[in-house]
């Protein structure tokens, strides 16, 4: 009977331990860059809300790249919607260049990968992350 009660306040704990475990685990957003001109410098990466959009980032992450790839996690991120801003920093001086005229001459590249001129527009990068894992595609 002993045995009986040990095994069953084992199996409570542990229910109890994954149901927690579950709802306080928030999704995950994994940013891959598949086509990077070079394995040189690194990709950093800029995670936003519509207030915050190019502005200061509510995350931000730095990777290597390898064989012109790089990926990183942006972990425990509340429902809403979000948008990427990621630039190849091939000289590692931690900020995006530009020439005299005001134009980049690093790569860069948005979610959703919206065609067009100018600064990157929220509206055109958006996506929503609900309660599952989002795992994102930007190319340069």
């Amino acid at each position: 009977m002993k045995l009986f009660a040990a095994i069953f306040t084992l199996v409570s704990v542990l229910q109890m331990t994954t149901i927690t475990k579950n709802v306080t685990t928030k999704p995950s957003i994994t940013v891959v860059v598949p086509n990077s001109t070079s394995d040189k410098g690194t990709i950093h990466y800029a995670l936003f809300n519509k207030k915050t959009f190019m502005q200061e980032p509510l995350q931000a992450k730095t990777a290597n790249i390898k064989d012109k790839k790089s990926t990183v996690v942006f972990e425990n991120v509340e429902a809403g919607e979000y948008a990427v801003v990621i630039f190849h920093d091939k000289n590692e001086n931690k900020k995006m260049d530009f020439d005299e005229r005001g134009m980049p001459i690093e790569n860069y590249g948005v979610s959703n990968n919206p065609a067009g001129f100018g600064p990157p527009q929220f509206i055109d990068a958006k996506f929503v992350v609900v309660d599952k894992n989002v795992t994102l595609e930007i190319r340069f």
